[in-house]
C-alpha cells in the first residue's frame, strides 16, 4: 500500500473551503456549497467530506470531537526559520486560531500550531535556520 492522502469530516463546508482556500492557501477550486473537495496540494491528496454525507454514504453514524481536536495534526513546511514566523503571523491575521506561537525545539525544528474553524492542528515548521 502507498499512501495517497487524507481527508477531514466537517461541518462547514464553506467556512472550511474558505480557511484552507484563503488563509492556509490551498488551491480549493469547488463551490461553498460542494459536498466533497478533491484536491492535490503538494503531491498529495487533500479532502474534505461533509460528516452527514460521509455518515449517509457508509450507512454509519460517528463520534467527532468538538474544539480543538488533538487526533492528528496536518504538518506544513516552511524553507526557513524566519518564514515560521512570517508565516504564523499571516494565518493568524486571516483567521487562523494560534494554538502556540514559533518555538525553536530541543531536536532543531522551529515549529508553531494553528486550527482551522473546526479544531484541526495544523503545524508550521522547518529545520532551517
Amino acid at each position: 500500500m502507498q499512501l495517497e492522502g487524507f481527508g477531514l469530516f466537517v461541518d462547514d463546508m464553506a467556512t472550511m473551503i474558505r480557511f484552507y482556500r484563503d488563509v492556509m492557501g490551498f488551491a480549493i477550486a469547488e463551490q461553498e456549497d460542494t459536498k466533497n473537495v478533491y484536491l492535490v496540494k503538494d503531491g498529495v491528496l487533500f479532502l474534505l467530506y461533509g460528516k452527514k454525507d460521509f455518515e449517509k454514504m457508509t450507512g454509519q453514524s460517528y463520534e467527532y470531537v468538538h474544539g480543538l481536536n488533538g487526533h492528528f495534526e496536518i504538518a506544513m513546511k516552511v524553507e526557513n526559520f524566519s518564514q515560521v514566523d512570517a508565516v504564523y503571523s499571516e494565518v493568524c491575521a486571516k483567521g487562523a486560531n494560534g494554538v502556540m506561537p514559533p518555538t525553536t525545539m530541543s531536536w532543531g525544528q522551529r515549529t508553531c500550531y494553528v486550527a482551522d474553524p473546526e479544531g484541526n492542528l495544523i503545524e508550521i515548521g522547518s529545520f532551517q535556520a
